[in-house]
This record gives C-alpha cells, structure tokens and sequence, in this order.
C-alpha cells in the first residue's frame, strides 16, 4: 500500500488533492453523484458508485481497501452523506473533497467531460419551482385548494435544507435520464479495492 505524501484531511481542498493525486496515484476516488451527472463531468481517475446504491457495495469496499478514498460529489452534500454510510460499515481513511466538483472547476482544475446533463441540484430546482408555480396559477384561476401543493412543496424544501436529505433529488436520481447505461458498477468496485501498485 502507498501512503499519500501529502497528508488529506477529512475535507480536503481541491488544490490540495490535485496535489496528493500528483504525489500518490493510490489515492482512490469515489464519485457518489448519478451517472448522468458523472458522465457530464467527472475528475480523471474517479469512478462511480451512485449515492442510492453505495450502501449495499460498502462492504466490498470496505474489505477491499486500505488506501484513502475521497468521496466527491456535485457540490460536497451527497459526498459527506457517503461518508456517513461507510463510516457506520466500519470505514476509515475516508475523505471528502470540499464542494465537490463544482469546488475541483472553481480551482481551475481540469475535468473528464462527456455529454452534458442537467445537474440533479438543478433538477430539484427546477422540478420545485414548477410544481409551486402551477399549484399557484390552478388556485388563483380555478380552484383553491390547489394551494396545498406550493404549501407541501415548500415545507419538503424547508425539511430538505433542514436535515440535508431531498426526497424529490432521491427520486429524480431514479430517473432514466440520471442514469445512462455507461455506469458500471462491478467495474467500478473492482477498480476501487485493485491492490495498490
């Protein structure tokens, strides 16, 4: 097993794991976003196991390796959720990158790009925004009690943001649309607990 010469905190800096990357090539990279979004844009070198189905593969990845593993994600949420997960499974050496990919492209740090998709945060957005501005339109023209679905729709939001889980971004995630046939699940846990070179 290679150890990274430069020590990773639990968050670590874009910058600074650009950096250890450079020095330890052993360093694992684990993208928890969906497919869709991975295949958009994704750190060199990272491989995708999906958030929604992390849980029944922590285990294998738990057995499978010692070396650092840095838990990325959109925007860092997801990522330290992740963290949650394989840490109850016995996990250390566990690291998230700080803002995730949007922190890594913030930094001026170079991506894998594919076909651009919509971001789930986006789509959550965009989804929300929608339902309230229609259950407003229904109960301002014709019925009432329509007002109920802006009402429900902005307390999942206050709940969401309150206990950082999204039950309308957990459902999206199941969408065809985030998740392309390119995502290989197998490979990607066989390639996280290889031995190290």
């Amino acid at each position: 097993m290679i150890r990274s010469a430069v020590p990773l905190p639990p968050l670590v800096q874009p910058t600074l794991l650009a950096e250890a990357l450079a020095a330890a090539p052993a360093i694992r990279l684990l993208d928890v976003r969906t497919p869709g979004e991975f295949e958009s844009a994704h750190i060199e070198g990272a491989w995708n196991v999906p958030l929604d189905l992390l849980k029944e593969h922590s285990a294998e990845l738990q057995a499978g390796t010692s070396d650092p593993l840095v838990l990325i994600c959109q925007s860092g949420g997801r990522a330290r959720k992740a963290e949650e997960a394989l840490r109850a499974g016995g996990m250390d050496r566990l690291h998230v990158l700080e803002g995730g990919v949007n922190g890594w492209l913030a930094s001026g740090l170079p991506v894998r790009r594919g076909a651009t998709r919509v971001s789930l945060e986006r789509q959550v957005r965009m989804v929300a925004g929608a339902l309230v501005a229609l259950g407003s339109l229904v109960a301002l023209v014709a019925w009432p009690p329509a007002m109920v679905l802006p009402l429900l729709i902005g307390s999942g939001l206050v709940f969401a943001g309150a206990t950082d889980t999204c039950m309308m971004g957990m459902l999206l995630s199941r969408l065809r649309y985030n998740r392309p046939p390119g995502c290989d699940i197998p490979a990607a846990i066989r390639a996280l607990t290889r031995p190290s070179a």
